[in-house]
């Protein structure tokens, strides 16, 4: 399996130790933390690094780094992980070199500021969703998000998921955004789905 993708704009390589550049400019600057929770100090990041570049099901599941195609600058990182319920945080246990997860797989993305309003989010979601229903076994995909993100939930909506509800995440409730293999067939048949 090559778990190297690429978009029409970008390259989404697997999270390395040395991308800690790009997870630092993140997750150190509010703005970007808004939704998601407390700014993470560089220590902080540097610790988790290590966690983050775990890769599950065959290179399958983990964290993608996100760069230009042309320019290689890093804009930000996507991911297909296993969707904590109890926890408030990706347990890492989980993500295992050969196994795909057993409960439901979340996609998410994280962008850097400077990035914003450029439709880079959208192309990432589309092009993960693309990856998971071509070449794994996923029959769905879940996703979550703060209710007042409204531009996360119209990355969501442009990418075709749909919002069915509430369900618990991250240990708490959260509304439930998924899209399933045969609801993702049916929107790439007919081409709204295009990245």
């Amino acid at each position: 399996m090559n778990a190297i993708l690429s978009s029409q704009r970008l390259s989404l390589t697997p999270l390395d130790i040395r991308d800690v550049d790009v997870a630092i400019e993140m997750f150190t600057n509010p703005a970007v933390m808004k939704f998601i929770g407390d700014v993470m100090s560089e220590a902080e990041i540097r610790r988790e690094m290590k966690g983050w570049t775990k890769r599950g099901g065959n290179g399958c599941i983990g964290i993608w780094c996100i760069s230009n195609r042309i320019t290689r600058e890093k804009y930000g990182s996507g991911c297909l992980l296993p969707m904590p319920v109890d926890e408030d945080d990706t347990n890492w246990n989980h993500v295992i070199p050969g196994m795909m997860p057993y409960g439901d797989v979340e996609i998410g993305y994280f962008l850097k500021e400077d990035t914003w309003g450029q439709g880079f989010a959208t192309e990432v979601c589309r092009r993960l969703l693309k990856f998971a229903f071509e070449e794994t076994s996923l029959e769905e995909i879940v996703a979550i998000v703060d209710d007042r993100h409204e531009a996360s939930k119209r990355v969501l909506e442009k990418s075709g998921l749909a919002c069915r509800g509430r369900r618990w995440a991250y240990a708490k409730d959260c509304p439930d955004w998924r899209i399933s293999r045969s609801e993702w067939t049916a929107s790439s048949t007919n081409g709204s789905t295009e990245i």
